[in-house]
């Protein structure tokens, strides 16, 4: 039996990615969500000192950068995508100083970081919006903000029909009568993007963070900024589904490019190649591309590809779309299967089966890894832990769960901290055994933490480990701009790719039976156990090899 092959990455091995220009077109980026990484005071909610005392983990594990989700001053009304101060770390994460510690220490092990913005909205304790409350109507701080009078006789109804992603209507009232705008909750007043103090706001935000350091941001909605002008309705029937990927009036306007090119004036100020990602929910591949001109963003998330189920014509498609728009515009593709907001792609995959929807995350993990562009990973996945399916309700803290005309409140699921080590919860999530977590962590989990898979070649971490090591060693994986699609049957795929780095051939079988098919060179990886032939392979069910031809 041929076991996964690789030679192990270097303990003391530096990010080639970190080092050279243009490093986000191929980085294998890694999400860490702040509250659910690790605690490092031992109060139940993960923290800025956590992630970077387990800093060394990712560096070892293999990754280019760090992405952290929101630890500004907020009310957490949203997880911390409620943001009262943009410019402070709210003490539950730390301190302003942790967060240059910890891009001090990432910078030294050769970790780049990015960190959110979130610019659509923000809580309802920001100071400007305390402000336009408290002086009422007319205030130029409510032009800030879309205020507006209510419909009806006694302006008792929204002023038009749009609803918030959360579920129920996207405005509410204030006590003066005026609504405002949040296409989230409540919490969440929207900013108006027509007023240049927003700006100028957000131009402020975004020197600050990069005067400290950091080498990039994501860009939280950034489909959602501009709203077309007048605020029309929509249409119950056409109302937004699905973070709205349907075409509506206050997604995905043609008004947010202009933003975009200032924001990348920015980013080219500043020395050391920093970049921007765009969490651009559109209708389609193509209209993404918009965002990621060359005088635009850096990168915008592939939520097609996100979205596509376990099929080898639909992720063929999706593939050979993603990468003819971002080739278009001379952008890098990105490729990600999990992320805060989603079900854990293992759990997707299972169709009911844990162990399938296992093994068909380790083979997406490939595939994933052996396209061209960027791939992002989401804090646990190179664990393989499943979504978090039966918590008590009382603990849940997704907003949407408390909506009942919105998505199902399963965001909580894929939020749970992680284990780290030990035979009982909370699994070194937090320095005291037995302490606090702010989500609970399933008892099975205990199987799953880093310590009981480090130095398993069979464990999914090690897995991990040896993909990225591969990917680095060989610059045909991640490099270019094509793949080469092969004659393969029915419910497999497989792709050549040619680079001067070399010649490599991805090969996965999306089918519940083994398929034999001529050996394509030699193993450099599979995501299970492989015996080849002396001129043919048997490729097992839901698995993925790469060879070097």
């Amino acid at each position: 039996m041929t076991q996964h092959v690789t030679a192990a990455l270097p303990a003391d091995a530096s990010s080639d990615a970190a080092e050279r220009r243009d490093w986000w077109r191929e980085a294998v980026i890694y999400q860490v969500y702040p509250r659910s990484f690790a605690d490092g005071n031992g109060d139940g909610m993960g923290d800025l000192p956590g992630v970077t005392t387990r800093l060394p983990y990712l560096r070892r594990l293999g990754v280019d950068a760090v992405w952290l989700s929101p630890f500004y001053v907020s009310p957490q009304a949203d997880a911390g995508y409620d943001v009262a101060d943009y410019r402070a770390v709210d003490p539950m994460f730390g301190t302003l100083p942790d967060a240059d510690d910890l891009v001090r220490e990432a910078h030294a092990l050769g970790l780049r970081v990015i960190v959110d913005v979130v610019p659509n909205h923000c809580s309802e304790q920001h100071d400007w919006f305390t402000r336009a409350l408290r002086e009422g109507p007319g205030s130029p701080w409510r032009e800030r903000f879309h205020f507006r009078p209510g419909k009806g006789p006694d302006g008792s109804e929204p002023p038009n029909d749009w609803e918030s992603v959360f579920g129920g209507p996207a405005w509410t009232r204030v006590a003066d009568g005026d609504w405002y705008l949040h296409l989230f909750a409540p919490e969440q007043p929207d900013f108006n993007w027509e007023h240049p103090a927003v700006h100028e706001e957000f131009r402020s935000v975004l020197r600050f963070w990069l005067d400290l350091g950091i080498d990039g941001f994501r860009i939280d909605v950034a489909h959602g900024l501009v709203k077309a002008a007048g605020l029309p309705d929509i249409g119950h029937s056409e109302q937004v589904k699905l973070l709205g990927k349907q075409a509506v009036p206050y997604f995905d306007q043609d008004g947010v490019h202009a933003i975009y090119r200032e924001w990348r004036r920015i980013l080219d100020e500043y020395a050391g190649e920093r970049a921007a990602v765009a969490e651009a929910w559109t209708p389609t591949v193509e209209r993404s591309a918009l965002y990621i001109r060359p005088d635009e963003l850096h990168q915008a998330f592939n939520f097609e590809y996100l979205t596509t189920g376990w099929d080898a014509a639909a992720l063929r498609s999706v593939i050979d779309r993603s990468l003819d728009a971002m080739n278009a515009v001379h952008a890098p593709a990105t490729w990600v299967l999990s992320n805060h907001d989603v079900v854990r792609h293992s759990t997707r995959f299972a169709d009911g089966d844990a162990a399938r929807g296992l093994r068909r995350a380790r083979a997406a993990t490939l595939l994933m890894l052996a396209l061209p562009g960027s791939a992002y990973l989401y804090q646990g996945e190179e664990l393989g832990l499943p979504e978090v399916t039966e918590l008590p309700d009382e603990v849940r803290q997704d907003p949407a769960f408390f909506r009942t005309a919105g998505q199902d409140g399963t965001r909580d699921g894929c939020r749970v901290p992680l284990p780290w080590s030990g035979e009982r919860a909370p699994f070194g999530f937090g320095p005291v055994e037995g302490g606090p977590s702010w989500l609970p962590q399933p008892d099975s989990w205990k199987d799953l933490s880093v310590a009981a898979q480090e130095g398993d070649p069979g464990s999914t971490l090690e897995f991990y480990r040896r993909a990225l090591a591969v990917r680095r060693e060989h610059p045909a994986l991640g490099a270019g701009h094509q793949v080469e699609w092969l004659d393969a049957p029915d419910g497999v795929l497989a792709f050549r790719r040619t680079t001067p780095g070399g010649t490599f051939v991805c090969t996965v079988n999306l089918t519940s039976e083994a398929v034999t098919i001529p050996t394509p060179g030699t193993v450099l990886l599979s995501s299970a156990d492989l015996d080849p032939a002396s001129a043919e392979a048997s490729v097992p069910a839901d698995s993925a090899v790469w060879w070097a031809a």
